[in-house]
This record gives C-alpha cells, sequence and structure tokens, in this order.
C-alpha cells in the first residue's frame, strides 16, 4: 500500500512584485560591476562635510565639533538626494538607449517592473549611502544626541525622501533622449535644491531672497527633520512637511513616469 503525499505549493508574491524584485537584483549586478555612480554619491557629500568642518566650523560655531553636530544631518539628507539624482534617470536613460528595455518589453511582465525594479535597486543604494555617511561621521566626531529609534527614523526620513526625489529623475531619465542632458539638468538642479538650504548654516542667518528659498525648499524642511531626530532640535513641522513632500513626489511621478515609458516604447 503506497500513500501519496499532497503538498500545497506557497502562496507566490503578486507578479508585478517578484518581477520587479527580480530586476532590482540586475540593477545591483550592475551597480557591483560599475560602482561609479554609488561612489559618487557617497564621495560628493563626505568631501563636503569635511571641507566645510574644517574650513568653516570654527568661525560659524565656535569648534569644528559643534559645526559637525549641525552639519551631519543635512549631509545625510544631501547623500539620499544625490544617490538618487545622480543613479536613478541616468541608469534607465543608458538603459533604454541600448535596448535593454525593449527586450523587458518583449517579456511577460508588468510594464511598470523595470522602472520599479531600478528605484528598489535604488534603496539599497541609499541605504549604503546612509551607512556610510554615519561612519564617517563617526569617526569625525559626530554623535547622536536623542536615541537609537531616533537615528533610525532620520535615516528613514533620508531614505524615503531620497525614494521621492528619485522618481523625478526617473521620468526625466524616460522622457529625454540623451545621458547628457539628464547629467546636465541633475546638477542644474542639484546646487539650488541640496545647498539653498539649511544645510550649512540656519535660514534666519541667510539674505532675504535665499531665506524665501530655503524656507520653501522641501530639502530645507528634510534636513531639518533630520536634525531634530539626530541632535534633539525643535522639529516644528518638519517631519509631517517631509512625508507628505516624499509622498507626493512619489504620487505624481512615479504614474507619470510609467506614462512616459509606455508612451515613448
Amino acid at each position: 500500500m503506497s500513500t501519496v503525499e499532497t503538498r500545497t505549493a506557497a502562496p507566490r508574491p503578486a507578479p508585478l512584485i517578484r518581477h520587479s524584485l527580480v530586476l532590482a537584483r540586475r540593477g545591483l549586478a550592475k551597480s557591483l560591476r560599475n560602482p561609479g555612480s554609488l561612489v559618487n554619491g557617497v564621495m560628493t557629500p563626505a568631501l563636503f562635510m569635511i571641507l566645510f568642518v574644517y574650513l568653516f566650523g570654527g568661525s560659524v560655531s565656535g569648534s569644528t565639533g559643534a559645526y559637525l553636530q549641525y552639519l551631519f544631518p543635512g549631509v545625510l539628507v544631501m547623500g539620499a538626494g544625490i544617490a538618487g539624482m545622480l543613479s536613478s534617470g541616468l541608469t534607465i536613460n543608458i538603459d533604454m538607449k541600448k535596448g535593454v528595455y525593449d527586450r523587458f518589453r518583449s517579456l511577460p511582465i508588468g510594464r511598470s517592473a523595470p522602472l520599479l525594479g531600478s528605484v528598489l535597486a535604488d534603496l539599497v543604494r541609499y541605504l549604503v549611502t546612509v551607512l556610510v555617511l554615519f561612519a564617517i561621521g563617526h569617526l569625525m566626531g559626530f554623535r547622536v544626541e536623542t536615541d537609537p529609534g531616533s537615528a533610525i527614523a532620520a535615516c528613514a526620513l533620508a531614505i524615503g525622501f531620497g525614494f521621492g526625489l528619485s522618481w523625478v529623475m526617473v521620468f526625466l531619465g524616460v522622457l529625454l533622449r540623451d545621458e547628457g542632458a539628464v547629467m546636465a539638468i541633475t546638477f542644474v538642479a542639484i546646487l539650488p535644491l541640496l545647498l539653498g538650504t539649511s544645510m550649512a548654516a540656519p535660514v534666519e542667518t541667510l539674505p532675504d531672497w535665499l531665506r524665501a528659498w530655503a524656507g520653501a525648499n522641501p530639502v530645507t524642511h528634510a534636513m531639518d527633520a533630520a536634525r531634530a531626530l539626530l541632535t534633539g532640535t525643535p522639529a516644528g513641522d518638519s517631519v509631517a512637511l517631509t512625508l507628505a513632500w516624499s509622498a507626493a513626489l512619489v504620487a505624481v511621478f512615479a504614474p507619470l513616469s510609467v506614462w512616459a515609458f509606455n508612451r515613448e516604447r
């Protein structure tokens, strides 16, 4: 007498999620082979932090240690933002020009899976960037003045904001036909978006015209929120505004990116 064992197959995740995760793994494999964008995303804010602390720390805050405590949260947000702006749109634009996404379209996968997979891979890059910046900041003397939970929340907030910014660059990467144009727009956007903020000095010390822009700049809200979570300064409504901006960027530019991708290809 023989018995037949019947096994119930484990439920598989939704196809779009599975396909996106597979393509995210492909994106991470590409980053390991060509880590240039990741290195740029880490080294640029790290160099800003080192130069600003040792050149201006004494004159702005009286000591490099005090200035590092003020500067680091802004650099953390800057790192996640630059990592997203440098890698997302450019990688997609290059793959589209090479015909990689045309081959993806011939496969039985969701139309948004290539874009979502690329952005999910970027989330891992943001995490690496944040961890490396924390290591460099700790070696320079930065210390969290709140608690581990708040520090994790600050990291999550920076990564979430970078995730929102990355969808803007994904949209441009799909819409534009040349990687040079994507790079040019990225660097033009980085200067006012990331430097016209409270990163290097309090908004109250800025000239009136720059103070108006910094006060409305969503990056300022993200930096103030990270600073409150890491050093205990008053948060005000910066955390809520950062969450709102992050959600709005994804809600607006993720559908636009998918629409532009399907229209162009």
